[in-house]
């Protein structure tokens, strides 16, 4: 599984739907990725299952600013 986390950088309000739209399905992807790894993995990447699940949880547009742009 790969998580890829876009640059760092301002959102613009001129951000396409569509280019919107992409970010939050892989935002809803990875978080989907991230609830099925098993402990083991949680592990080997720092997270708790709780934390995985919190994260899971979390709606679409809740997501860090180095996720969104």
């Amino acid at each position: 599984m790969t998580f890829i986390a876009t640059p760092s950088r301002a959102c613009s309000a001129r951000t396409p739907r569509f280019t919107r739209l992409a970010q939050m399905f892989g935002i809803w992807r990875q978080r989907r990725a991230l609830e099925a790894l098993d402990d083991s993995a949680l592990e080997d990447i720092g997270l708790t299952r709780s934390q995985a699940e919190a994260e899971a949880r979390r709606p679409l547009w809740d997501a860090p600013e180095s996720w969104r742009c």
